[in-house]
């Protein structure tokens, strides 16, 4: 009996890990899955697997996924918005409780710098 109670643990917990990791997956976003958030970037750096990164006058970091793999570059980024005003779309996760540091959208004004969105 113990042994089958300890079997019935382990896999409850397992299922629950990879539901938890899953529901963790930023995947096809949409507007109404994203928090917005107007900021002024300061400060603009590539973060590891080529990610680009923007900070904020407060010191938080958001960050684009592989933005350097999908064509973004630095120095153009840097030109167009560094010490501007953006807002960003910024993915929920964990069923839409929990807002990500992961932009899905950016933009200035009503120019749309970078998107995710179909």
């Amino acid at each position: 009996m113990k042994r089958i109670f300890s079997v019935l643990t382990i896999t409850i917990a397992s299922f629950s890990l990879l539901l938890l990791a899953t529901s963790c997956i930023i995947s096809n976003t949409k507007p109404e899955d994203c928090e917005t958030l107007t900021t002024k970037v300061v400060k603009i750096t590539e973060g590891p697997s080529f990610d680009i990164v923007f900070h904020n006058e407060e010191g938080e970091r958001y960050y684009i996924n592989r933005g350097i793999e999908q064509g973004l570059n630095l120095d153009s980024l840097n030109t167009e918005v560094l010490n501007k005003t953006v807002t960003l779309h910024l993915a929920n996760i964990i069923g839409g409780s929990v807002t990500s540091s992961h932009i899905s959208q950016l933009a200035i004004n009503d120019k749309i710098i970078f998107t995710e969105f179909d």
